[in-house]
C-alpha cells in the first residue's frame, strides 16, 4: 500500500469537502497500512474529524499523537494492536471497536475504561459492567497499596523514608498481587500508576480504600426440586432405574474429617455462580453443567507456578470464570449448541514481525459434534473441527505435543488430531492422524502418565480400553489393544468406569466398575502381566469409599502434585482423598475401602446469606497447587471453594 495522500483522504472522507479541515468521518479500512503508513502531519489536518476506521489493516500500534481532539467513533477491528495506552490521546471517544486484535486481552479491556472516561461502547456493548469490573480490581488495588506503603515506610528511618519513596514504586509493583494470572499485565499497571500518586502525594493519601463488594452469588430456587434418573447424555442406551431408586441413602456416618494435607487448613465456600443460565435468568436450574478445566498458568515450569482462571461449559455457552473474584472474564455462546467437555493447551506462535507469543488456546466439543477452538481473549473461535457425525463425549489435549488432540464421540470412536499452528489470520486448519474404534461409547480419556505418546486409557460406557497411539506404526485405524477388568469372574467385563485419572506416574484411579467404590490400581504392574491376552485384570493397590448412589456419570478427578483424588456425588458434597499414605505403603490392600480424607458438604442456606438447595455434583476439578476447587452442579450452579492460609 502507497502512503496516504490528500487525494485518498478526499475520497474517503465524509462529507465531501476541498478542505482536510472539514472532513468528519473517515473510512481508511482493508487498505493493508502499517503503523508507519499513518502520516502524522496528514492525518494532523483533520481537525474536525469525529469518526475514523482503520480496520482491517496491519497495524501493530497506533501513533501517540494523531492530533484528532474531536473524535468520537474509532473502529480499529482485525488489526495486530498489542497496546492500547496509545487510546488515551482520544478523551473525548465515546465508541471503540477492537475486535479480531488477537493480542489485545481481557487487562486491555479493563485499561481501556480508565484511558477513555467517556466511553460508552466497546466492540458494540455497553461498558458499564467492565467499567464496574475495573473499579472493583481497583479499591482493592488502591487498599493493598496503601497497606503496602505503610508497610515499606515503619521499616525505614526518617531520613531514609525521603530516598526510598523512589524506590517503593518498585516494591508495590513486585509484592502488591490481587485478581487472576490473566488479569496481572492490568493489576500491576494500576498498581505502578497508584504507587506514582501516592509517591508524589507524599503519602498524605495513603488510607483505607473502601473494600469492593463481592461478585452476586448464585441465587437457587427455595424448592427443592426432583433429582433427575441420572444426568443427562445423549447416549444411544440410556439408562433404565425406576424411580424408587433415584437416590439411595448413604449407611456411611458423615466424615467431616481434619484439613487435606497437614500444611493445609480448611477450604471455604467462595463463589456459586449461574453464569451458564439461559437469558441469565436466576430461575434457570435446568441448564446442565458438564466439564471444567483450569487454564494453564504463564508462567509453567517455574516453582509455584499456578493457575485461578478455570473454563467451565454446559448449555449453550463456555465461560472463563476468576475464581479469586468470581468475575467471569469471558464468555463464549453457540445458540443450540450443548458444550460436554472443554480442554486447555498452550501454543507458541510467530507474530508477522516475527516474535514468538505464548497462547493458551480452549478447545470446545459437544452436542453437534464439532470441535470448536476458541482465543479466549479476542472472545472468537478461530478454528472449527468436524470430524464426528454424533456428540462428542469429550476431549483432552497430549500432555507432550501442545497441537495433538483426542476427541471421543457417541459414534464410538476416538480421533487424534493435529490442530496444529494457526496462520497470520489465527486460523487453524487440523489434520487427521488416527482412528481408534470402540465397541461403546467413550466417556474420559486419559493419556498414560509414563508414556504419553505410546498408550491411551479410555473409561467407557463397556469398561476401561487401551489403544497403542504411537504415530510410527503404519495402521492410521485401530482396535482396543487392552480390556482391562476390576474383578473376577464371568461379569469382570461390560462394567461402566466414567471416571478415570492418573494419581501420579504409575497409578491410575478409576470409578464406576464396582459400586461405592475408587480403585488405585497400578499400570506398570498389570502391564508386566497381560502377555498377549487381550484382557487382564489390573493389580489393585487399594479401594477408596465412595458414595454407593447407583447414579453414573460423576467424574473424579485427581490433583498429583499433592497426592489427591476428588469426587461429587449426588448429595451435594465433595469427597476428597489424601492418598499419599496409600501410595506408600508396601502391604497388600486391605479388605474394607479406605475412607476419604475429607468429605466438603454444601454450604447451608443461612451460611451463604441466601438460598443455595442441596444438589447434585457431577464434576470437581482443583487447580495444581489445591488453592481452588470448582464443582458443577446439575442445578446449574458453579461452585467455587478455596483453601485458607495454613
Amino acid at each position: 500500500m502507497a502512503p496516504l495522500s490528500t487525494r485518498l483522504l478526499f475520497q474517503r472522507g465524509r462529507p465531501k469537502s476541498d478542505r482536510l479541515g472539514k472532513i468528519r468521518s473517515l473510512d481508511l479500512s482493508g487498505l493493508n497500512l502499517l503503523s508507519e503508513d499513518l502520516d502524522l502531519n496528514l492525518l494532523g489536518r483533520l481537525k474536525q474529524l469525529q469518526e475514523l476506521d482503520l480496520s482491517d489493516n496491519q497495524l501493530e500500534t497506533l501513533p501517540a499523537d494523531l492530533g484528532l481532539p474531536h473524535l468520537h467513533v474509532l473502529h480499529c477491528a482485525n488489526n495486530q494492536l498489542s497496546d492500547v495506552t496509545p487510546l488515551c490521546q482520544f478523551p473525548q471517544l465515546e465508541e471503540l471497536s477492537l475486535e479480531g486484535n488477537p493480542f489485545l486481552t481481557v487487562s486491555d479491556s479493563l485499561k481501556i475504561t480508565f484511558l477513555l472516561p467517556e466511553l460508552r461502547k466497546f466492540n458494540g456493548k455497553d461498558v458499564s459492567t467492565t467499567r464496574s469490573k475495573a473499579e472493583n480490581l481497583n479499591r482493592e488495588l488502591t487498599t493493598r497499596v496503601a497497606t503496602h506503603w505503610r508497610k515499606f515506610m515503619a521499616a525505614l528511618s526518617p531520613e531514609e523514608q525521603a530516598k526510598a519513596q523512589a524506590n517503593f514504586v518498585k516494591s508495590a509493583v513486585r509484592n502488591v498481587r490481587y485478581g487472576p494470572v490473566s488479569l496481572s499485565e492490568f493489576t500491576q499497571w494500576r498498581v505502578r500508576m497508584i504507587s506514582e500518586e501516592l509517591v508524589a502525594s507524599g503519602g498524605t493519601h495513603a488510607r483505607e480504600a473502601d473494600m469492593p463488594e463481592g461478585p452476586h452469588k448464585a441465587t437457587a430456587t427455595q424448592e427443592p426440586r426432583a433429582r433427575p434418573v441420572a444426568l443427562r447424555r445423549p447416549g444411544d442406551t440410556p439408562l433404565s432405574l425406576s424411580p424408587q431408586k433415584r437416590v439411595c441413602t448413604s449407611p456411611l456416618a458423615p466424615v467431616e474429617g481434619s484439613p487435606v494435607g497437614s500444611e493445609s487448613s480448611q477450604l471455604e465456600p467462595l463463589h456459586f455462580l449461574q453464569c451458564h443460565s439461559k437469558n441469565n435468568s436466576p430461575s434457570d436450574l435446568r441448564t446442565q453443567l458438564w466439564a471444567c478445566a483450569f487454564e494453564p498458568a504463564w508462567d509453567e515450569g517455574q516453582a509455584g507456578a499456578t493457575s485461578q482462571t478455570v473454563a467451565t461449559c454446559g448449555g449453550e455457552a463456555v465461560c472463563v470464570i476468576d475464581c479469586q473474584t468470581g468475575i467471569v472474564l469471558h464468555k463464549y455462546k453457540v445458540p443450540g449448541e450443548e458444550f460436554f467437555s472443554v480442554a486447555w493447551t498452550t501454543l507458541t506462535v510467530v507474530t508477522q514481525t516475527g516474535h514468538k507469543k505464548r497462547w493458551n488456546v480452549l478447545a470446545a466439543a459437544g452436542l453437534r459434534g464439532l470441535v470448536r477452538l476458541l482465543h479466549v481473549q479476542a472472545g472468537f473461535c478461530c478454528g472449527l473441527i468436524r470430524g464426528h457425525k454424533k456428540a462428542i463425549a469429550t476431549l483432552c489435549f497430549s500432555p507432550t505435543h501442545e497441537t495433538h488432540l483426542f476427541t471421543a464421540s457417541y459414534d464410538k470412536r476416538i480421533i487424534l488430531w493435529d490442530i496444529g499452528t494457526p496462520n497470520q489470520d489465527y486460523e487453524f486448519q487440523a489434520s487427521h492422524l488416527l482412528t481408534l474404534d470402540t465397541t461403546s461409547t467413550p466417556l474420559r480419556l486419559c493419556p498414560v502418565a509414563p508414556c504419553p505418546d505410546t498408550y491411551l486409557l479410555a473409561g467407557c460406557e463397556g469398561g476401561c480400553c487401551c489403544w497403542d497411539v504411537r504415530l510410527d506404526q503404519p495402521q492410521k485405524r485401530r482396535v482396543c489393544e487392552v480390556e482391562f477388568v476390576f474383578s473376577e469372574g464371568s461379569e469382570a467385563s461390560g462394567q461402566r468406569v466414567d471416571g478415570l485419572a492418573f494419581v501420579n506416574e504409575d497409578v491410575v484411579a478409576s470409578k464406576g466398575s464396582s459400586l461405592g467404590t475408587i480403585c488405585l490400581w497400578s499400570w506398570s504392574q498389570t502391564w508386566q502381566g497381560r502377555g498377549s491376552q487381550p484382557t487382564v485384570a489390573v493389580v489393585v493397590l487399594a479401594r477408596l469409599q465412595w458414595s454407593p448412589t447407583i447414579l453414573a456419570y460423576f467424574s473424579l478427578s485427581t490433583c498429583p502434585d499433592k497426592g489427591l483424588v476428588l469426587c461429587g456425588d449426588e448429595q451435594g458434597s465433595v469427597w476428597i482423598y489424601d492418598v499419599r499414605p496409600l501410595l506408600a505403603q508396601r502391604s497388600p490392600p486391605q479388605a474394607a475401602p479406605q475412607a476419604p480424607t475429607q468429605i466438603l458438604k454444601w454450604p447451608q442456606p443461612q451460611a451463604l446469606g441466601q438460598t443455595v438447595t442441596k444438589t447434585m455434583v457431577n464434576t470437581v476439578v482443583a487447580n495444581p497447587t489445591f488453592t481452588y476447587l470448582t464443582a458443577l452442579t446439575d442445578s446449574n450452579i458453579v461452585a467455587i471453594w478455596r483453601r485458607g492460609e495454613p
